[in-house]
């Protein structure tokens, strides 16, 4: 009798030990954090000879300019600028379900004025994308928030929007949560707005640039303490956002750093502070050309009621014109030309005021 009531012990004991890792692995990712992606050496070593091939293909269009002299005049300068253009760096792991409002952005507007380069997750499995975005899909890699991978496909989109086109003059970072909040002419001629020109004759880049905020020592060390160092001294480190918009000088000085990719590509031992994409680019272009950059970015987000890091999502019920032109406002003396962050079923009211309000300057 004994034998029979340790028996029956023992079975659901066995049951419990054999169901656990099962148990685990469905509860186990709701309590931990989901483990870091790495960057493999095949992967790198792919970037690497895209940005070479970028690379030289800049210095050869270079080497085939020809060696004009300083203009003395704004006019002058603005025949030879040629029609430059707006390269859209669209990084998703999502599809694009604002599509419909950047086709309407994009409309009667030619291909000499922008071109159009997406990063999509080759793991997410996003529908082939169409109109204007069908065949723009570069080759890509598997993102993760709070992973250098975010930094990875940035220089991806870079590097191809680079090599694609010597006319591409801006780079701006887009996400799929980012809507327009101008027309593409307003955008255009405020980017190549002549006034806006440097001493040098350089247009600056609009990058959020930060060395105040209260999480930056957290932050600095997240991938250990002083292990940035001597690459990146913490008086050097600043955060901002990771949508920007770069001019070529910046977009090319991103591409052929090394010196601090190799710290910025580390695994984070603290992911509640981690963001390398909100890190490595405002400290690089912060320490190669703090001067060429405006320090503000152009895309508006809403950090009031953040969650877990995510910015303020809006809902159906909060688009209206008010909105839009609430979100344009900045504390410098320009207009934001992008928000986000907006759910995909914010599309429909966006669309109705379209043309009413968000293209119409």
């Amino acid at each position: 009798m004994f034998s029979s009531a340790r028996s029956s012990a023992v079975i659901p004991t066995l049951t419990l030990l054999l169901c656990l890792p099962v148990l685990l692995f469905f509860v186990a990712p709701r309590f931990l954090p989901p483990r870091q992606i790495t960057i493999s050496l095949p992967d790198e070593l792919d970037d690497l000879s895209l940005f070479h091939k970028a690379i030289a293909a800049d210095s050869a269009n270079l080497s085939r300019r020809p060696r004009h002299r300083l203009p003395s005049t704004k006019s002058h300068l603005s025949s030879s600028l040629r029609s430059p253009k707006i390269a859209f760096l669209f990084l998703t792991n999502s599809p694009l379900h604002f599509s419909p409002l950047w086709e309407l952005f994009f409309s009667n507007v030619t291909h000499n004025h922008f071109n159009i380069y997406i990063h999509a997750d080759p793991f997410v499995g996003i529908p082939p994308p169409t109109g204007v975005f069908s065949g723009r899909i570069i080759p890509s890699r598997r993102t993760q928030r709070s992973s250098p991978t975010l930094i990875s496909a940035a220089r991806r989109l870079l590097a191809s929007a680079i090599l694609h086109d010597p006319a591409n003059a801006y780079f701006a970072l887009i996400s799929q949560h980012c809507i327009p909040l101008h027309s593409f002419n307003h955008l255009h001629n405020f980017l190549f707005d002549l006034n806006r020109l440097s001493p040098d004759f350089e247009f600056p880049s609009y990058i959020e640039i930060l060395s105040n905020e209260s999480t930056l020592w957290d932050r600095y060390n997240t991938r250990g303490e002083n292990v940035m160092l001597p690459e990146v001294q913490f008086d050097e480190f600043r955060v901002g956002s990771q949508f920007f918009v770069l001019n070529r000088k910046h977009a090319l000085m991103v591409i052929k750093d090394r010196k601090l990719w190799r710290k910025f590509k580390l695994p984070c031992l603290n992911i509640q502070s981690c963001y390398p994409e909100e890190h490595y680019f405002p400290t690089m272009l912060s320490m190669q050309d703090p001067n060429g950059c405006t320090r503000y970015t152009l895309t508006r987000v809403n950090w009031t009621d953040s969650v877990n890091g995510h910015p303020h999502t809006y809902r159906p019920p909060e688009v209206s014109p008010e909105l839009i032109h609430r979100l344009r406002e900045s504390n410098s003396s320009y207009s934001h030309m992008f928000a986000r962050k907006f759910s995909p079923d914010c599309l429909t009211p966006l669309m109705e005021i379209a043309d009413s309000v968000i293209f119409k300057d």
